[in-house]
Parts: structure tokens; sequence; C-alpha cells
């Protein structure tokens, strides 16, 4: 794993069903991230999120994987040489979509694909997609084995776990996190990190669509839960500017440090108790 390393998070509000031009600002904020050695996007961002055209939209975007839109942006990830985790896209197969994260090394080449597991009823995100099976671990020799899950994936302590256990020290994190779910955001993540020893680099659609308002405040989350750097949040009905940013991380400093100190929380579990109920 790089001691060091250079991060790009890319927030902003996507035209609902307006895949060209959302694909067009994806590939030119990767490129203007030339140099990093990782860049996320939040998840959706081809169609969007709107609460009234959802279903529209996902229609309008779906594509195969791979097709024409991974083809971008895999040319725009060798040009940037960056890992690309691409947020997520509407893929079509077979009749059905899956919200699907992308994974892209420095070459531009297409290193894996994490389906989202867990939909998010309140939404109604099982009326629109199907469901994935499985959790994502990418040997990236950079950054190390690099986690990746989606939005509400992240949101159960379970999942952490089973990263960390599969060697993930550093996750991205795609997201469209709504304003009213806000408390989640800042509550579970940060304890997800500390439990885990895990880098989680989050990153959120941020604005109003169709009634319905993306937090934004993507960020950095350090292994002990402390927030690096954070982008704008947006309340309830406002749309702020668009917002990418790059961050320097010492990635070793702050793995070594929760080693030190707060390994416990992971080598002090006792495996094999049960439950005493009376």
């Amino acid at each position: 794993m790089l001691a060091r390393a250079s991060v790009g998070l890319v927030q902003w509000l996507p035209r609902p069903g307006d895949g060209a031009a959302n694909l067009e600002h994806a590939v030119a904020q990767i490129e203007s991230l030339a140099g990093c050695d990782l860049v996320v996007l939040p998840e959706l961002w081809p169609n969007g999120c709107d609460g009234v055209t959802a279903a529209e939209d996902v229609r309008a975007c779906a594509e195969p994987v791979p097709g024409p839109r991974t083809a971008a942006l895999a040319a725009a990830a060798r040009a940037a040489r960056s890992w690309v985790v691409a947020g997520s896209v509407p893929e079509s197969v077979d009749g059905r979509v899956y919200n699907t994260a992308l994974v892209f090394d420095r070459g531009g080449q297409m290193r894996g694909t994490h389906r989202k597991a867990h939909l998010y009823t309140p939404l109604h995100e099982h009326r629109l997609y199907a469901a994935g099976d499985s959790l994502l671990v990418v040997d990236t020799g950079d950054l190390g084995p690099l986690g990746v899950v989606t939005c509400f994936d992240g949101d159960f302590p379970e999942v952490a776990r089973s990263l960390a256990r599969a060697g993930a020290r550093v996750v991205a994190h795609p997201a469209a996190y709504e304003v009213a779910a806000e408390s989640w955001w800042d509550r579970l993540y940060p304890a997800n990190a500390l439990a885990n020893g895990q880098w989680w680099i989050s990153v959120n659609q941020c604005g109003t669509n169709g009634g319905v308002t993306q937090l934004g405040a993507s960020r950095v989350l350090s292994p002990q839960g402390d927030t690096v750097v954070e982008a704008v949040r947006a309340r309830d009905g406002e749309s702020p500017a668009a917002q990418t940013i790059r961050v320097e991380l010492d990635l070793a400093a702050g793995l070594a440090a929760w080693e030190q100190h707060c390994s416990v929380l992971r080598d002090g579990a006792r495996p094999g108790i049960g439950v005493t109920r009376v």
C-alpha cells in the first residue's frame, strides 16, 4: 500500500435522466483530478435520483456493462492515470437493472463491479433495481485491497467488518444519501471506520430533485473515525454548487495509529460467545 495517497471526491447534483450531460460532467471531473491515486464519484449519477421521475430516468439511462458509458469512463481513468471508482450506474442485464459500482485501474481497465446488495425500500429501490449478492474487494496494489460498497450497503456493521476481514483498509463508498437520514450518515460511518481500522471515502450526490434532497457532505473518514475533509451539505430543498475536492492522505500513519491504539476493537472480540436469554 502507498504510504501517502492523493484522493479526489466528485460531488454534484446530476440532471435527472440526462445521461449524456451527466457523463460529460463525470469525465471532465475525473480528468480535472489527473494525478490522484484514487477518484470516487457518487451513486447513480447517470440518471440522478428524482423522487417523481425515477423509474423513467432509470429506463432512459440503463446500459450494459461493459458498454459505451464504461468505455468513456475507462478512457478518462487512463487519461488521469488514476484508480477510479466511477460511482454507480444503472446496469441493464437480461431485462433487469442493477445499481452497479465500477472500478477502473490507472490504465483504464475495468477491474471490478459491485451490484448494490442492500436496496433502500423507503425510497422504493426494490421496485427499480435487482439486488446483488456479494461485496467487492479489489486488489489494487497501490492502495492495497480496496473495498467498494454502495450507499445503504455501508450502513450495516457486518458489511464493514466483512470487508476488513477480506483485507480492505480503504473503502470507497458511492452514495445518494438523503437529508432525511443525515443522523445515520453522521453516526454509523465514523463508528464503522473506528471499529474496523479503515479509511472511508464516501462521495454523495448533493441537492434537490423531485422533492428529494441528497445530503452531500462527501468526506474522508480516518481509521479513528475523524473527518479529514468534508464537502458542503444541502439542507432540505437546497441545491448547493457542485464541489470537487483533492486531498492528500497519510494512509500509513492513520493505519499505524489505529493498530497502536484501537486494534483491541478487532483483536479483543471473543468468537463463539452465545446469548443467555432469561
